[in-house]
């Protein structure tokens, strides 16, 4: 059994809508050797390895069911076995996980085996250790090559649940996330120790095992400064021990004389009962205890020894929760076994295990239980008579194999205001006071009794898994004291995916959300901002970035572009969305990460459809998105449709649904909002900047999405309206996204798209411009596509321009140097576009440079970039310095950045007023002619830049400077744009 692949999922994901882990395992010749040919002598020593693998249901969905898919027919394949085992050493280890699937994968004798994981790091170690099981217990001939010999289980079994253990949340954390995902509220771990996010964006709070972010860090000083805390609560009159600081060992013996015995030695700040010595009788006990105390810390207390029984009594915001009687860790002796075996019987209680892993913690004999046996006359030999109880500690904490029982009820109202007021006079919103009394249910001020400590971070297993007594909701008030009812923990999030038009949606809504005063949180393919800046550059589109945006304290509102490559990864990162939108499902990036298919593309691409609450935002005119539907959750539907004659969404509307719609009205298209039975006239496209007038027809679909997901989130009409109005095509605000250049004498369009579909939208927009001159074109694809995706490509553009440069990418992906320009050019040859139109040159910098050489007065250049921001710098910069030799064998030098200039912006601004209904009166839609113009455009201001490369027929051209002279200048803001990661 090999491990060939794995992928840990952050969130929803192709096989479950929570965190999983995916081992691809090859099973080779153990294909050949289902459970049922392995026989009793397999089965019967895994069942008594692992006795909790008889509980799962597995397919049959009872207690029993695995057992019979072991036993049953021909039984069932190893890679299933492992998932078992996966989930099952997890609950050994305290991380109760029941989920898992296994399914054949793409080759013989290969399994996808997924299984639910509490955290990353335990769930990757569980999956290796259950190969090592399965190994050790197949028959010899069939063990793996490197299998291991030494394989001892029962070690191997507690070194894991101390490793789970020491990277697992402690019982307190564990407590509150449960607490919090019954309320909904969202919550992400930060770090290895403790440290959770409660909430998203500005609604987050944050705790550490029980400190909270309204915890004050001077309650925290004094309650760990114990001579404080004894002095701030006697000053109160509240019941405290005589007490005193030492810092030698005959200062603590003369101070115990003074106190008078018996007395108690601890350090001054240390935790979990560390270095506590109690019931000192004598200065020898009193030297010996100093010493240990000194351990932990160099001043320490010695204190009056309260007779009584030691409780824990817990206060959250003011009020008191539970009460827990402490009792140390101890064994009853029966006049039979010795102490030693005592301990050994008491350990095999089920109800204690290693750390935190169980209710109880095991009993460990060392050299302070040794100490406390001396004093009772015994060793580890003696047999107790019957019925004695032997303590083993001093102290009940649960960590050193203490027991607690629930005495919440019992407790003396005056002993309940006792703790009340001692948590507020030290200033904790939750605190444990450790009260020693000879009876709770009576008043202190009757029996007597001492408050010995006041502690932050109080511990809630003894709370929550009491050894007898009900079990107290203690997390929950915490919550509650944190997000008190009607507080919101969640911000709006909008997940955008689609094969085209991710990032213009995401920034037209994002600049939607600005201007109506949000602070929002943008992860897009260039990078996160946050408020409109930059944060992060590169390819943000994964899980990662979007946890990036929900853990900013400023954010408020999340736009979230999601795609298909993180999705595949590591899914989405957070548990559900409000809104999701799903733009288009195109052919590009088949082939890769095993999605082969458009369906499968789209199933992937589902995954934000099936956890968005409230709407589900759906292009009406693509069928795989409109399929969808079928598995949305959400509250809503709303279809996004550029046919006002769509019959199903006609339907939708009718029966009181959502939807956006391109109608044809007087003035030209009107983008209009259908909610219920109300018409609500949006916007017409000729306004909208980034549409060119409405010629851009991809980027009136986008805006309809934008304005779709922008209502959904509750923006008001008008407040969509004016951002749409004021988002235009510059670099600036959409780098890489139709940007159009008028500073030199011919115009020059920017565009990343890099699938046949990107390119016939640019292609339409194209011919729709009036055009004086040649049509001019850079042309790409990615490397890692297909060759019949590339192909396609270059058919996607056959007959639109007068001139065609071809290049490849700065990284090929795995192809050859010159490859992909080679596939393009062959496909355009074999379309019928002359030879003496196509010019191969690869390197994208030189061929973006033989374009603009190539351009004249009154022509139009399409550049289809890769590198953006370096592109946008080399359109800006074009003229005002030589850039370059043009080699066609693609060969060039590193250009060196600088400063970019930006291009013009313009903004649209006019009145939406009527149109025609959907239901009213369909419509045609098609775009308004614009007379084209045989005149060539007006000079820019000022002087025309030189052009210092002239195109001729036989592609020569001259420099005025060497290469390694040339500069661009840089962006201002210094953006680099980074497009997907490699798969």
């Amino acid at each position: 059994m090999k491990v060939i692949d794995k992928a840990v999922y952050l969130g929803p994901n192709l096989y479950a809508h929570f965190p999983v882990i995916r081992l691809t395992v090859d099973l080779g010749e153990l294909e050949e050797w289902p459970t049922g040919r392995l026989g009793d002598a397999f089965v019967r020593p895994l069942l008594e390895t692992l006795p909790g693998l008889s509980e799962h249901g597995c397919s049959y969905g009872e207690p029993g069911g695995f057992v019979r898919r072991l036993t049953e027919n021909e039984g069932t394949w190893l890679g299933h076995v492992l998932e078992h085992v996966a989930i099952e050493l997890q609950n050994v280890a305290g991380l109760l996980v029941t989920f898992g699937k296994t399914r054949s994968a793409d080759g013989p004798c290969r399994y996808d085996v997924v299984y639910e994981y509490w955290q990353r790091e335990q769930g990757l170690e569980a999956g290796r250790l259950a190969i090592d099981l399965i190994s050790r217990l197949l028959p010899a001939k069939l063990r793996p090559p490197g299998a291991r010999a030494d394989f001892d289980w029962e070690p191997e079994r507690d070194a894991f649940i101390r490793f789970a253990q020491r990277r697992a949340m402690g019982p307190s954390t564990a407590a509150l996330v449960r607490a919090a995902r019954e309320r909904d509220i969202p919550w992400l771990r930060l770090n290895e120790f403790g440290l959770v996010q409660l909430g998203h964006g500005r609604y987050q709070q944050r705790i550490q095992a029980t400190v909270t972010s309204q915890t004050r860090q001077i309650a925290v000083e004094i309650a760990s400064d114990k001579e404080e805390t004894n002095r701030i609560l006697g000053d109160l009159g509240l019941p405290v021990p005589a007490q005193r600081l030492v810092y030698t060992a005959e200062e603590a013996v003369r101070a115990a004389e003074r106190i008078e015995y018996p007395v108690v030695v601890k350090p001054l700040n240390a935790n979990h009962g560390r270095g506590v010595s109690i019931d000192l009788r004598d200065p020898d006990e009193v030297r010996t205890a100093f010493e240990q105390a000194r351990q932990h810390r160099r001043a320490v207390l010695v204190e009056r020894f309260i007779e009584g029984i030691d409780h824990r009594m817990l206060v959250v915001g003011g009020e008191l929760i539970a009460v827990a009687k402490r009792v140390p860790g101890h064994v009853v002796g029966d006049g039979v076994h010795t102490v030693d075996e005592l301990v050994e019987v008491l350990n095999l209680d089920p109800r204690r295990g290693i750390g935190h892993e169980k209710v109880l913690t095991r009993v460990e004999l060392d050299a302070h239980a040794d100490r406390l046996l001396v004093q009772a006359g015994l060793m580890r030999q003696s047999v107790p008579e019957e019925g004695r109880i032997v303590y083993l500690r001093s102290n009940g904490n649960l960590s050193t194999g203490g027991t607690a029982v629930d005495v919440t009820d019992a407790v003396h109202p005056d002993n309940r205001e006792m703790a009340v007021r001692a948590a507020r006079a030290i200033g904790l919103d939750v605190a444990g006071v450790d009260f020693l009394t000879p009876d709770i249910t009576r008043s202190h001020k009757d029996v007597g009794g001492a408050i010995c400590e006041v502690n932050a971070a109080p511990g809630f297993r003894m709370h929550v898994a009491p050894s007898e007594g009900t079990s107290r909701d203690v997390a929950g008030p915490v919550m509650e004291m944190l997000f008190a009812p009607g507080t919101p923990s969640r911000i709006p999030i909008a997940a955008i995916t689609g094969t085209n038009g991710k990032t213009t949606t995401a920034r037209m809504l994002a600049h939607i959300l600005k201007l109506k005063g949000s602070t929002v949180g943008m992860a897009t393919t260039d990078g996160v901002y946050i408020g409109g800046q930059l944060t992060v550059e590169g390819d943000m589109t994964g899980p990662v970035a979007a946890q990036m945006v929900l853990r900013d304290p400023q954010v408020d509102v999340a736009v979230l572009e999601t795609a298909r490559g993180g999705l595949l990864r590591a899914g989405m990162g957070y548990q559900r969305c409000d809104v999701a939108a799903c733009l288009n499902v195109q052919g590009d990036h088949l082939g890769l990460r095993g999605i082969d298919t458009l369906e499968g593309l789209a199933e992937v691409k589902r995954i934000i459809i099936e956890v968005a609450r409230d709407t589900a935002v759906l292009n009406a005119d693509d069928p795989l998105c409109l399929q969808m539907a079928d598995h949305s959750q959400a509250e809503r539907l709303c279809y996004v449709t550029m046919n006002p004659e769509h019959e199903l969404v006609r339907q939708h509307i009718e029966a009181g649904g959502m939807a956006i719609v391109l109608e044809r009205g007087i003035q030209g298209q009107m983008i209009t909002m259908y909610d219920g039975l109300a018409h609500m006239p949006l916007l017409w496209t000729h306004l909208i900047p980034a549409t060119l007038e409405g010629r851009a027809m991809h980027n009136v679909q986008n805006a309809m999405f934008a304005g779709a997901i922008a209502y959904s989130l509750g923006i008001g009409l008008e407040d969509i309206r004016h951002g749409l109005r004021t988002f235009d095509a510059t670099f600036f605000q959409a780098p890489g996204r139709m940007n159009i250049f008028d500073g030199h004498p011919f115009k020059v369009i920017l565009d990343y798209g890099h699938n046949p579909t990107a390119i016939l939208a640019m292609r339409a927009v194209v011919e729709d411009l009036p055009v004086s001159g040649r049509r001019i074109v850079v042309l790409a694809a990615p490397g890692d596509r297909r060759d019949e995706d590339i192909q396609e490509a270059a058919r996607a553009a056959v007959g639109a321009f007068d001139l065609y440069i071809l290049r490849r990418d700065d990284n090929p992906r795995g192809r050859g140097p010159d490859e992909v320009p080679r596939i393009l050019e062959k496909e355009l040859l074999a379309a019928g576009v002359p030879a003496d139109q196509i010019r191969v040159v690869p390197e994208e910098e030189l061929a973006v440079e033989a374009a603009l050489s190539a351009a004249g007065p009154g022509d139009l250049v399409l550049i289809f970039g890769d590198a953006v921001s370096r592109t946008w710098q080399q359109i800006t910069g074009f003229g005002s310095e030589a850039v370059g030799d043009v080699d066609t064998t693609g060969t060039s030098n590193t250009v060196a950045d600088a400063d970019t200039v930006d291009g013009p912006d313009t903004t649209g601004e006019a009145e939406a007023t009527g149109t025609a209904g959907l239901l009213e009166r369909p419509a045609t839609v098609s775009s308004p002619e614009t007379p084209a113009t045989d005149s060539a455009p007006p000079p820019p201001d000022g002087p025309v830049r030189p052009r210092p490369l002239e195109w001729t027929g036989d592609w020569g051209v001259e420099l005025d400077l060497d290469l390694e002279e040339r500069k661009l200048v840089r962006d201002e803001r210094g953006v680099r744009i980074a497009r997907e990661p490699d798969d």
